[in-house]
């Protein structure tokens, strides 16, 4: 096999990406941090595809945190814009033609635009029946938030404490069939968790790219995957 190919049985089930480094590459080259997330974009459609074609079943990105409303309120503007009109807009045609199925995760609170939740149901309910690869944008996402939700669930649905377990948690999670994450992924050299998808990476192999973001495409995807491969996953055995 050569250094950068992959096959379907090697490639891991549900792969989550922290997409960090648009504003970076943009200072780099210049421009407006705002440029640095329009390519990001263009990114995150290049990983769309690579991961499907790759035949990865589960594709998880950090599109918007719940610690991303303390950015500069025309940042979160621009980021609202662009995860409405190219994400879930001018993208989900393609997606559904792909039978790429499309689901959100996160809080839909008052801060949300009425439009985007608008844009995020009738995203979900076009693509809902699709079989191919799922993609889940975390958005307005924390996963401490998260849990936070699960347990407040959990309350209102007046379960004895003695009845909670693992199992029960999972399944008052945002996605119940959001699987566990196998690859967990970040780019730009930063090496944080940044509140994503703790509960889910609990056993996750966590690679880390020096990659920013924008420049992100199969190929680097195709990388990240032979670094998983070449790890022993114990799941906390021998």
């Amino acid at each position: 096999m050569g250094k950068h190919e992959t096959n379907e049985a090697q490639v891991p089930r549900h792969i989550a990406c922290v997409m960090d480094g648009n504003g970076r590459w943009a200072k780099q080259r210049g421009l407006k941090r705002t440029d640095g997330h329009t390519a990001g974009e263009e990114a995150l459609h290049r990983v769309v595809q690579g991961a499907s074609e790759l035949g990865v079943e589960w594709l998880t990105v950090y599109a918007f945190s719940t610690e991303n409303w303390k950015r500069p309120k025309s940042e979160v503007s621009f980021l609202m814009q662009l995860i409405d009109k190219s994400i879930l807009l001018n993208r989900r045609e393609e997606l559904h033609a792909n039978n790429v199925r499309v689901k959100v995760i996160g809080r839909k609170d008052w801060r949300v635009p009425k439009g985007v939740l608008r844009r995020i149901d009738e995203t979900v309910e076009l693509t809902k029946n699709n079989t191919g690869m799922t993609f889940t944008i975390a958005f307005n996402y924390g996963s401490q938030a998260e849990i936070v939700d699960a347990v407040k669930s959990i309350v209102a649905c007046g379960v004895p404490a003695q009845s909670i377990d693992e199992k029960l948690i999972e399944q008052h999670m945002y996605d119940a069939e959001l699987p566990e994450v196998d690859l967990w992924l970040r780019t730009s050299g930063e090496y944080r968790l940044s509140n994503f998808m703790t509960w889910q990476a609990s056993y996750a192999e966590m690679v880390f790219l020096d990659t920013y973001w924008p420049d992100m495409d199969k190929s680097v995807l195709e990388q990240a995957i032979v670094e998983f491969n070449e790890r022993h996953r114990r799941f906390g055995g021998l």
